[in-house]
């Protein structure tokens, strides 16, 4: 599936976000980065089309909203629904927690981040046996080669 155009002004938007990330999504990011949680590659404040993903991990196309208090009003509810199936459009599952969640269960919210990872992750392709592994049989000895 290609990219979607991401335009100069998303880019430097994100630029700002990651500068300016709430006290949740600093001590979530900190949790996240450099691999920790079980070698899952994540960006943070990563532009996707007319959106940016507070964290995401193309591998196993899985997306984290960290929300504030300002998506508990019902106009912000359903921009982040349309966001949400935006999402799902391009294969991307979305979880969100609030700042409380992280700021009191970093644990918890680390925990079902590696869960929906790991039901969202490509399956690894089986490599060839040595021989190139196409199933036929060595004739001389009766084995598979």
């Amino acid at each position: 599936m290609p990219h979607d155009e991401v335009s100069p002004l998303q880019r430097t938007r994100a630029r700002q976000l990651r500068s300016a990330m709430t006290r949740a999504e600093t001590l979530l990011w900190r949790h996240l980065k450099a691999h920790r949680l079980a070698r899952l590659g994540l960006r943070r404040q990563a532009p996707m089309g007319n959106y940016i993903a507070d964290f995401v991990a193309h591998s196993c196309k899985l997306i984290v909203e960290v929300d504030g208090e300002s998506h508990e009003f019902e106009e912000r509810l359903r921009k982040d629904e349309a966001r949400d199936q935006w999402f799902a459009s391009r294969g991307y599952r979305v979880l969100r927690f609030t700042n409380d969640d992280v700021m009191k269960n970093l644990e918890g919210v680390a925990l079902t981040i590696l869960q929906a990872a790991e039901q969202g992750a490509l399956p690894s392709l089986p490599l060839p046996r040595k021989g190139g592994g196409n199933g036929e049989s060595d004739a001389s000895n009766g084995e598979e080669v």
